[in-house]
């Protein structure tokens, strides 16, 4: 029987940076983000011979261990080494693992907390251990943050195990996660008119995360003042979207990208800044890195009469538009029986499988 997880991506609108510490301890943070119908996959299969096998399509790898061998990070698979290592799962008669995710790390989505999220889930099941979203979030911040020393946001974490759209709240010894009930017809309205654009370019977060902390810790003013703006975004965001005052929503995505420029000089390049000039240019009402910044994706909301031109106009300049649609649901597992096969990854290795797109 083999165990099977998934753990969607997400798009963030506003709040951003205010649930990287020290800020939430500090001053508290707010995030308003969704999960999307694109995943983190995972699935893992019990062995009985003392072997642990690791495979990621994503980086076209393929690992060798046993339950004697010392995982330690070196570059290769250090997320899945770091939840192996959490839940002491090496203490079994073996297992392979086999992974991809429908986004490139780098990618602005969250997609390496929504990995640790699926592999949480593959572990918890494979040991059977009871965890509330809240735990697995809890659970996948800290090897993320603290085992691997990768300096990041809460948010990634716990929009992947809660799914849907919510409101999120970060203080400093706790994180609480109002889940939004959205009217389905601006849910409709929302995915008709927002238009998500891969840059082309992927980014290192943490470098971005650093020079943000850093400019907080100095006290740099400017930095101080984007941040306080971008929680108060966050809570007008919600409003507008609660009373179906979408246009406004767009408007005030465009003053989230306004503030989320002045955190950290990092945040934005040339070619950004050009895409979302011509986006602009061709009716976007406003838009967003999606992620830390640097590269990514781009999140615009369009008058869907716009929609198609703003994406040509990118699509010339060497973006490419994804299609979405919101997902309501946070982190799944379930179990699979055996299917016999005359070739598997982990004879042929994962570049047997085709990469995400």
């Amino acid at each position: 029987m083999k165990i099977r997880a998934k753990a969607p991506l997400r798009i963030s609108f506003a709040g951003g940076g205010t649930d990287v510490p020290p800020y939430p301890s500090r001053n508290g943070g707010c995030v308003l983000n969704a999960t999307i119908d694109s995943f983190a996959w995972g699935s893992l299969r019990p062995r009985e011979d003392g072997r642990i096998r690791l495979a990621s399509a994503d980086f076209n790898l393929l690992l060798d261990y046993t339950t004697q061998s010392e995982m330690l990070p070196d570059g290769q698979l250090d997320l899945v080494k770091a939840v192996i290592n959490r839940f002491g799962a090496k203490d079994s008669g073996g297992f392979e693992i086999f992974l991809h995710s429908d986004a490139p790390p780098g990618s602005g989505l969250g997609s390496s907390s929504a990995l640790i999220v699926a592999l949480v889930g593959l572990i918890k099941e494979f040991q059977k251990v009871r965890m509330t979203p809240y735990d697995v979030a809890e659970s996948a911040y800290r090897i993320e943050r603290h085992d691997l020393a990768i300096q990041g946001g809460l948010q990634d974490q716990y929009a992947a195990s809660f799914g849907g759209f919510n409101f999120m709240e970060f203080y400093g010894d706790r994180v609480v996660i109002n889940p939004l009930r959205v009217n389905p017809d601006v849910l409709n309205e929302l995915e008709h008119n927002l238009l998500l654009c891969y840059t082309g370019q992927t980014r290192r977060s943490d470098r971005i995360i650093e020079d943000q902390t850093q400019r907080l810790e100095s006290g740099n003013a400017e930095t101080i003042d984007a941040l306080a703006q971008q929680k108060q975004l966050a809570i007008d965001m919600k409003s507008a979207l609660m009373r179906h005052k979408l246009d406004d929503f767009g408007g005030l995505l465009h003053s989230a990208w306004e503030a989320k420029r002045h955190m950290s000089s990092k945040i934005s390049n040339p070619l950004i800044e050009e895409m979302y000039a011509e986006a602009r240019k061709n009716g976007a009402l406003g838009g967003k890195i999606t992620g830390a910044g640097g590269g990514g994706f781009i999140l615009f909301y369009c008058q869907f009469e716009n929609k198609l031109r703003v994406a040509e106009a990118l699509t010339k300049m060497g973006a490419i538009p994804k299609e979405f649609a919101f997902e309501g649901l946070g982190l799944q597992t379930w179990r699979a029986p055996e299917i016999v096969t005359t070739m598997g990854v982990f004879d042929s290795g994962p570049a047997a499988y085709p990469k995400a797109v």
